[in-house]
């Protein structure tokens, strides 16, 4: 018997599980995204460093903190390999300042897309990454928030990540052997993995966060063409049964990047996602 034959259907009556990035509402501002969360009863919000630029920061936890929604998690972090000491630098600068912003906000969680640098080998970005987070654990512990290491899909290794299955999220979050560290699993990138289910229960209490899309068939786009929930061929409840077995009962985050999504009306658009995410998690 398949695995979403146990895993009880979400309703609109669970919404309080639901968070939805602000990037899957890109055109929206954080104050209008916000709002909007809100008014359709989602319980939780992910803010993109994106939508706190332009305002004082004080402004935007204020506003999180009117709004109601839970302040789920900051992204993004990471971005560590570099050619030079210069570069290596400045993305723990950068880092640390995530984590302040994450704090500032009542994030208690910074996502890491890891890096990577085109002709890099492959073992020593991931090197660099390992020292990165190590670099920068204890003051994401000072600072009350922890760090998510997000493996990418191997399509995204030239550039966006060297961390590419569970199992190297895993090893290195292991490795580090911080309690400020963990990782985050995004069907999108994992969803095709043997060794997702086996993974998924190594992570155990390491596992942070769960991010939910779909993947479309054909993809138009790498990178701005996932799907709403249902539109793909991942079998999300599956996937969240065997997140769930490991004693997680977060919310379940939907990020979506897409060209076609962000074109249309967002609030006609907010109501699909809400839809798709009862029906289909």
């Amino acid at each position: 018997m398949r695995m979403e034959a146990f895993v009880k259907p979400f309703t609109r009556d669970d919404l309080g599980r639901c968070c939805i990035h602000t990037m899957t509402t890109k055109p929206w501002g954080l104050a209008e995204a916000a709002r909007a969360y809100a008014a359709a009863g989602i319980g939780g919000i992910t803010v993109w460093r994106e939508h706190l630029e332009g305002a004082p920061l004080a402004a935007s936890a204020g506003l999180l903190r009117d709004s109601g929604l839970r302040v789920v998690s900051l992204c993004r972090g990471g971005f560590f390999p570099g050619t030079t000491r210069a570069a290596r630098t400045a993305a723990l600068d950068d880092n640390r300042t995530a984590i302040d912003e994450a704090a500032a906000i009542g994030a208690p969680l910074v996502v890491l897309v890891c890096g990577a640098v085109p002709g890099m080998p492959l073992a020593e970005a991931r090197k660099q990454i390992t020292e990165g987070i190590a670099a920068v654990a204890d003051h994401a512990a000072q600072a009350g928030v922890r760090l998510g290491i997000e493996p990418l899909h191997p399509m995204y290794a030239d550039a966006r990540s060297a961390v590419n299955t569970l199992g190297q999220a895993n090893g290195m979050a292991e490795a580090l052997g911080s309690p400020a560290v963990g990782v985050t699993v995004d069907v999108y990138h994992v969803w095709w993995d043997p060794d997702l289910e086996a993974e998924i229960r190594r992570a155990g209490e390491k596992l942070l966060s769960f991010h939910v899309c779909d993947w479309r068939t054909p993809t138009r786009d790498l990178l701005n063409d996932r799907g709403l929930m249902g539109e793909g061929c991942i079998p999300l409840r599956q996937i969240r049964g065997w997140v769930e077995q490991t004693g997680f009962d977060g919310p379940v985050e939907v990020e979506i990047f897409s060209d076609a999504y962000w074109g249309m009306d967002q609030a006609a658009y907010l109501e699909r996602v809400v839809d798709a995410w009862a029906a289909h998690c």
